[in-house]
């Protein structure tokens, strides 16, 4: 089981998969062989059916058993190199609108926080439409504040992209980094390196509760209201696929759904009683 481990950690680096989807695939394909035990090397299609089966009986979210599936699959047919197929459909996800908070919404958020760090970090995320792990990976090299844009480098499925700087927070973002080596981190930790994801979503978390705003919101939420703001003001959808950095477009048109003008335009019948 150790060496079959080994093979899938280093083929995944081989095709420089991120760390944190090497762990969860070596996590999710050592629970596979510890449910099995025994004749991994075939691949019982019945057998992986009910263990999927059992994930989701368990109440593990679908996309959570669609990593348990994908890895599963890299196992045999890149591992094993298994001439049978998994003729396996991947478990339906349920079509859920994101959360978006209003513009007066988000400005309730960042007036809540004290810290001009973390007023910072909050606000450079909506402004930008970062993920969290953007925002704490930035370095001082990438943002550049007088074309007023951002160069995430090796961002979510290993792609290079540009994004637009705020003007508004250039100069909180100068007084923040002016006496910091380019190599540094923007929003370095007091113990020093990067700051945590969880911090990060702490602040915002903290924020969020002490504006009063009730919405089911996560530091996520800010990349969400960017994209739908955006829509809004006009700007074309695939420029915002090409800020959001997403592949295909389908994932950026679902903020369509959010900000349909034309639905919100609609009366209700109660209302002409």
């Amino acid at each position: 089981m150790e060496t079959y481990l080994s093979q899938v950690e280093n083929e995944l680096r081989l095709r420089n998969y991120s760390p944190k989807t090497i762990k969860i695939y070596l996590r999710c394909i050592e629970d596979f062989f510890k449910t099995k035990k025994d004749s991994i090397e075939g691949a019982d299609i019945n057998f992986i059916r009910g263990f999927l089966l059992n994930k989701q009986d368990r109440g593990l979210a679908p996309q959570t058993v669609n990593l348990y599936l994908n890895a599963i699959k890299f196992f045999y047919r890149d591992i094993i190199k298994s001439p049978q197929k998994i003729d396996l459909k991947f478990a339906k996800r349920p079509k859920k609108l994101p959360v978006v908070l209003s513009r007066d919404e988000i400005s309730r958020i960042i007036e809540k926080v004290d810290n001009k760090k973390h007023k910072m970090i909050i606000s450079l995320s909506y402004g930008a439409g970062l993920r969290v792990s953007e925002t704490t990976n930035l370095k001082i090299k990438d943002v550049d504040l007088e074309e007023l844009t951002i160069h995430l480098k090796g961002a979510k499925g290993n792609r290079d992209r540009i994004t637009i700087f705020p003007k508004k927070l250039k100069i909180g973002l100068y007084e923040l980094i002016s006496l910091k080596n380019k190599e540094d981190y923007v929003f370095a930790s007091e113990r020093g390196g990067k700051l945590t994801e969880r911090t990060a979503q702490k602040i915002f978390e903290n924020s969020l509760k002490k504006s009063g705003i009730t919405k089911d919101a996560s530091f996520h939420s800010l990349r969400h209201s960017f994209a739908t703001h955006l829509l809004e003001n006009g700007v074309d959808v695939r420029y915002v696929q090409e800020l959001l950095g997403h592949q295909n477009i389908r994932t950026t048109q679902i903020y369509t759904h959010v900000t349909n003008p034309k639905l919100k335009n609609i009366k209700s019948p109660l209302d002409e009683l």
